[in-house]
């Protein structure tokens, strides 16, 4: 049986497979994959540019979209925030917090929006506010989890350990 991580990916390889499946059963399929949650993600995205992070606790980033292309950096960094800036089938031009552009094959990547602390340590208060409570201070490199972007603020979470961050010391919260 057939398992894939992100929908599109599936409907790449099913694309591949029309002459042996009928059109009724591709559609059956694609119906039970989405029933057992699979989500159109990161590979899926058809807009650019847009965030991802990295899915893997080894990833490279290589100077064209194929295994052909030599390997540019090897992360392991699982969570950090990548720009994507263009799709080629599979694979995804993206850029990293300090600029560096390549290519990654979707199979490393998550449509979960993360990002990293910028700039000098970051103080995470306990509400979207200057004056609430510090509740944790990350230093610049952290990465973590982010939600409830708005009015220049994102909860960050790192393991558990939330508070709110201004957006001016994330890459990876902007908008695009």
């Amino acid at each position: 049986m057939l398992w894939c991580k992100f929908a599109l990916g599936c409907l790449e390889y099913w694309g591949t497979l029309k002459m042996r499946v009928a059109p009724k059963t591709q559609l059956s399929l694609i119906a039970l994959l989405l029933s057992f949650g699979f989500t159109v993600g990161a590979s899926a995205q058809t807009k650019v540019p847009y965030w991802a992070s990295i899915d893997k606790s080894e990833a490279r980033m290589r100077t064209g979209p194929s295994t052909d292309y030599p390997t540019l950096w090897v992360y392991q960094r699982e969570k950090l925030p990548l720009k994507i800036l263009a799709r080629y089938k599979s694979w995804r031009k993206v850029e990293d917090p300090d600029g560096t552009q390549g290519w990654m094959h979707v199979r490393l990547l998550t449509p979960k929006r993360t990002a990293v602390i910028i700039g000098e340590t970051a103080m995470l208060r306990a509400a979207p506010d200057n004056a609430a409570p510090v509740s944790w201070r990350a230093q610049t490199g952290v990465v973590g989890e982010i939600t409830n972007c708005e009015a220049g603020w994102c909860l960050f979470d790192v393991r558990g350990r939330k508070g709110f961050v201004l957006t001016s010391s994330l890459w990876g919260s902007g908008e695009l």
